[in-house]
C-alpha cells in the first residue's frame, strides 16, 4: 500500500539552521555600539567611519560616488548592504519558485498578514509624528528582521510547530519585498538616466544569460558589480542593484537530479564491493571520482550555491558590522531629553502597529474564510508571532538612515532609540505570550 507523506520543506529548515543565532549577535554588536558612542571613545567612533576608502584601477575608483570616494560608513551602507539585499533577493526568488510563496494558496495568508504589518505601522507612525521632517521616517517600522525574530522563536525550541515558523518566515519575506519597493520608489533622487539605462542594459545581459542557462557564477558577480556601480551613480539606491542581480541568478541546475543519480550509480559500479580501504585507486577509479565531483557541482543551481555560501557572510559579518556602525545612539544628559516624537512614533509603530496590523488582517482573512490558519496553530500562537513581527532592526535602521541621515542627525538618533526599544519590547512580549501558549516540551 502506497503511503502519502506531507512534503518536507527543506528550504525553511535549512534557513533556520543558518540564521537562528544571527539575531543574538546583532543585539550584542548594537549594545557595544551604544556603549562606545557614549564613552570616551565616542569621537574616535564617529571619525573612524568617516575615513575615505578607494579601490583604484588607474584613475578609476570603484568605491566612489560622482568622483568623491566613499567613506567607510557609506561603503558599509551602500556596498555591503547591497550584498545583504542580494541575499534577500535570492531568498525571495527561491520562495516564489519553490517555497511558501510559490502558489496562491500558500502565499495568501502571509501576504495578507504582511500587508497589515506594513500599512498599520505607517499609519500609527504618521499619527504620532506626522509633520515634516519627522514624517519622512514613516517607513521605518514597516520591516520585520528575519534573523532577530527567528532567533527569539528558537529560544522556545521544539515547542514551536514548524507551521508557525513557516508563517513568520513567509510574512517576513513579503515584508522585505515591501521594504525593497519603498527604498526603490521613495529613496531615489536626482536620477541620471544615462547611468540607469546602462545598468538596465547590463541587467538585460544577465537575463539573457539566465535564459540561455549560463551558470558561470563569475559572470554574474562581475556584471553585478558593474550594475551596482552604475546604480550608485544613477540616483536609485545602490542596494536595489543587489535585488535585481539576485533575480537574474539561474535557479535551474545544469544537471537534473535524475540524471545525477544515474551517473552516480554508474560511477559507483567502478568500485568493487569488497575493495580494501587501503587499496590504491586505479586511474579509472580516480576518473570516476572526478566525474562524481563534477556532477555534484552541476546538480546544485547557482542560486542555491550562492545563497548557501552567503548565509554565514551576511548573518555573521555584514549584519553585525552594519549594526555596529548604525546603532551608535548618543544619550545627551537626561535620557528623557534624548527622546522625541520620532522615538515614540517608531516605538508605537513596531509594537502596536505591527501587532494590530498582522493579527487583525490575519483574523479578518480567516474569519471571512478567505484563508485558513496554518496547521497546528491556534490564535494564541498567532498573537505571539504578531508581536515578533515588530522586531524590526536591520532594515529599520537602514531606512532610518535613508530618511534622516546627516541632514537631521537629531531625528536619526530619536529613530534609532525607537527601533532598539521597539525591537526589545516586541521581542519580549512575543516570547512571553508564546512561552505561555505553546504546549510544554514533550506534550
Amino acid at each position: 500500500m502506497k503511503t502519502t507523506r506531507k512534503p518536507f520543506n527543506y528550504s525553511f529548515l535549512s534557513f533556520f539552521r543558518h540564521n537562528v543565532n544571527g539575531g543574538m549577535l546583532l543585539m550584542i554588536t548594537a549594545v557595544l555600539a551604544m556603549v562606545i558612542a557614549n564613552s570616551a571613545w565616542s569621537e574616535w567612533y564617529t571619525e573612524f567611519w568617516s575615513y575615505p576608502i578607494s579601490l583604484q584601477i588607474g584613475s578609476f575608483n570603484l568605491f566612489s560616488h560622482h568622483g568623491a570616494p566613499l567613506t567607510l560608513a557609506a561603503f558599509i551602507n551602500d556596498a555591503l548592504m547591497a550584498i545583504f539585499f542580494f541575499h534577500v533577493g535570492l531568498e525571495v526568488k527561491r520562495e516564489i519558485l519553490v517555497g511558501e510563496l510559490s502558489s496562491l494558496s500558500k502565499a495568501s495568508l502571509p501576504v495578507v498578514a504582511a500587508i497589515g504589518g506594513m500599512v498599520v505601522p505607517v499609519l500609527v507612525y504618521l499619527f504620532i509624528a506626522g509633520d515634516d521632517p519627522g514624517s519622512r521616517g514613516a517607513a521605518i517600522p514597516m520591516a520585520t528582521d528575519i534573523a532577530f525574530s527567528l532567533g527569539v522563536l528558537s529560544l522556545l525550541g521544539s515547542r514551536v510547530p514548524m507551521s508557525l515558523k513557516i508563517f513568520l518566515m513567509a510574512f517576513a519575506v513579503v515584508d522585505d519585498i515591501g521594504g525593497i519597493l519603498v527604498i526603490a520608489i521613495f529613496y531615489s533622487s536626482h536620477l541620471d538616466v544615462t547611468y540607469l539605462a546602462a545598468a538596465m542594459g547590463l541587467f538585460l545581459v544577465l537575463c539573457v544569460a539566465n535564459y540561455k542557462n549560463v551558470s558561470s557564477i563569475a559572470l554574474y558577480v562581475l556584471i553585478g558589480i558593474g550594475i551596482w556601480y552604475l546604480f550608485l551613480q544613477s540616483g536609485v539606491h545602490s542596494t536595489i542593484a543587489g535585488v535585481l542581480v539576485a533575480f537574474s541568478i539561474p535557479a535551474r541546475p545544469k544537471l537534473r537530479i535524475g540524471k545525477y543519480i544515474d551517473r552516480i550509480r554508474t560511477s559507483i559500479d567502478a568500485f568493487p564491493r569488497d575493495m580494501d580501504s587501503d587499496q590504491i585507486l586505479s586511474k579509472d577509479q580516480i576518473s570516476e571520482l572526478k566525474n562524481i565531483e563534477a556532477a555534484s557541482n552541476k546538480v546544485i543551481s547557482p542560486l542555491q550555491f550562492i545563497e548557501d555560501r552567503l548565509h554565514g557572510v551576511v548573518n555573521y559579518f555584514i549584519m553585525p558590522v552594519f549594526a555596529f556602525v548604525n546603532a551608535g545612539i548618543v544619550f545627551e544628559g537626561n535620557l528623557l531629553d534624548s527622546l522625541g516624537p520620532v522615538t515614540y512614533a517608531v516605538l508605537a509603530g513596531l509594537v502596536l502597529g505591527k501587532f494590530v496590523g498582522i493579527f487583525a488582517f490575519t483574523w479578518i482573512a480567516v474569519s471571512f474564510k478567505f484563508v485558513a490558519l496554518p496547521d497546528g496553530c491556534r490564535w494564541k500562537e498567532i498573537l505571539g508571532v504578531s508581536f515578533l513581527g515588530g522586531i524590526g532592526f536591520t532594515v529599520s535602521l537602514f531606512i532610518a538612515n535613508l530618511s534622516f541621515g546627516s541632514a537631521h542627525p537629531d531625528l536619526l538618533n530619536e529613530a534609532k532609540m525607537g527601533i532598539v526599544a521597539g525591537t526589545l519590547v516586541a521581542g519580549i512580549l512575543g516570547y512571553l505570550i508564546l512561552s505561555r501558549s505553546l504546549p510544554a516540551k514533550g506534550k
